[in-house]
C-alpha cells in the first residue's frame, strides 16, 4: 500500500471507521454479523460490535485481532483491521483471521477509554463471584486525581505519594483497577459489562473447533511516539518463549520490562476460559502517542467530567476532544508506522500458526 492508501484507512468518527470496515469486509464478500448495543453513538448512530472471519469456520488455527477493548483508542485498530481485509494476507492452510471490530462502540464513538458503564473493560475479566481485586493505593488518591474543579490547583497529594511510593508505584495505584469508586479511573466494575458478555459469546461461537488462536489486541497512549510495543499477553514462561520465536523481541508487564502494569482483568482471561481446548499465544501491540503525563491528564480530565456531570457542556466538549488527539494522532508519518509495525505482526503471526 502507498502512503495515500494507508491514511485512508483512518478516520475521525466510530461511524465513519464502521464503514470502512464493513465496506471492506463486503468487497471481500465476507459475512459480517454484528452485535448491536441498544444505545445510540454521538451521532445518533447504531453501535455495534462486528465480526467477521477471513477463512474457514471450522479452522482449527486462528489469528484473532481485536480492536476498541478502549474505546478511544478503537481508531488505530479499525484502521489496522480495514487495511488487513483490503490487503487479502495469504494465510496456511486450516487457518482463519477472526475480526472483533469495536469490542467497546460506546467508547469509541462517544470519545470515551470506558464502556457505557464507566467500566474499564481490561480490569472487568475478573471473578464477581469471589472477593474483588483490593487497591488501596487508588483509594488514597482518588479525589485527588478528580478534583471539584478542573484543571486542579494543584496535584500535591499525587507528588506526595510519587515521592513517598515511586514513579511505577503511583502508576499502578492508578491504573492497575480499582473496584470501589464507580465514577472513578480505572473501574473494573461490579458486574461483567455488555462488551465482557458479548466477547465471550463471540468466542464460544467462533472458535469451538480452534486448536491454537493467536490474538493482537491493538491499543495506543504508551510508549514512544508511533513505536508498537509488543507486550506478551499470558502468564506461561512456555507460551512467552513460543511468542518470542514468533514476534522476535516482546515486553512483560509480570517482569516490569512494559511501559504498561499488570491489570486485574484483561480481555485475554476470556481466552483462555472460553477456548479451554486451544493453546492462546497472543500480544497487545501498544503504539506509542504522547508523553505518559499529557495521556493521564487526558484521562484525568475525561473522568472528571463524567464525575461532574460536565461532559455535555462546552469544556466537556473540549475535553473529549483532547482525549482522542491523545490516543489518536490523526497525523500520515504515525499513521504509516502504525500500519507497517501491524502487518509485519500480522505476517509473523500467520507464520507462526504455520509451523
Amino acid at each position: 500500500m502507498n502512503t495515500k492508501t494507508i491514511t485512508q484507512l483512518f478516520s475521525r468518527t466510530y461511524a465513519q471507521s464502521r464503514e470502512k470496515f464493513l465496506s471492506a469486509a463486503h468487497s471481500r464478500g465476507l459475512a459480517v454479523e454484528s452485535y448491536e448495543l441498544q444505545l445510540k453513538g454521538a451521532e445518533g448512530e447504531a453501535l455495534a460490535t462486528d465480526v467477521v472471519v477471513d477463512g474457514p469456520l471450522d479452522a482449527s488455527r486462528m489469528l484473532m485481532v481485536i480492536s476498541g477493548v478502549h474505546g478511544v483508542e478503537g481508531f488505530t485498530g479499525s484502521a489496522v483491521q480495514t487495511g488487513l481485509l483490503r490487503l487479502e494476507l495469504p494465510k496456511p492452510d486450516d487457518t482463519a483471521v477472526l475480526y472483533v471490530h469495536a469490542i467497546n462502540p460506546f467508547g469509541f464513538s462517544h470519545l470515551r477509554r470506558v464502556t457505557q458503564e464507566n467500566v474499564d473493560l481490561n480490569r472487568n475479566f475478573i471473578d464477581f463471584g469471589s472477593n474483588l481485586p483490593q487497591n488501596p493505593g487508588y483509594e488514597q488518591i482518588h479525589d485527588a486525581l478528580l478534583p471539584h474543579k478542573w484543571p486542579p490547583e494543584s496535584d500535591e497529594v499525587l507528588e506526595t505519594y510519587r515521592l513517598e511510593h515511586g514513579d511505577k508505584a503511583l502508576q499502578k495505584a492508578m491504573s492497575i483497577g480499582q473496584y470501589t469508586s464507580e465514577n472513578g479511573m480505572w473501574f473494573g466494575g461490579k458486574a461483567p459489562t455488555w462488551s465482557n458478555d458479548t466477547f465471550r459469546e463471540i468466542l464460544r461461537k467462533y472458535t469451538g473447533q480452534t486448536k491454537v488462536i493467536a490474538s493482537i489486541d491493538i491499543h495506543t497512549g504508551l510508549g514512544p511516539y508511533g513505536y508498537g510495543e509488543k507486550i506478551f499477553a499470558g502468564h506461561d514462561h512456555g507460551i512467552f518463549s513460543m511468542a518470542q520465536d514468533w514476534w522476535g523481541e516482546l515486553t512483560n508487564v509480570h517482569t516490569g520490562t512494559s511501559t504498561s502494569v499488570p491489570m486485574s482483568g484483561p480481555i485475554q482471561t476470556a481466552i483462555v476460559q472460553e477456548c479451554m481446548n486451544a493453546k492462546h499465544i497472543g500480544i497487545c501491540l501498544e503504539y506509542g502517542t504522547y508523553p505518559l503525563e499529557r495521556v493521564i491528564t487526558a484521562l484525568r480530565a475525561d473522568h472528571w467530567a463524567h464525575r461532574h456531570e460536565m461532559r455535555m457542556t462546552a469544556q466537556g466538549s473540549a475535553i473529549a476532544s483532547h482525549l482522542k488527539d491523545t490516543f489518536y494522532p490523526d497525523e500520515s508519518e504515525w499513521q504509516l508506522k502504525v500500519w507497517q509495525q501491524a502487518e509485519q505482526a500480522v505476517v509473523q503471526a500467520l507464520n507462526g500458526l504455520a509451523v
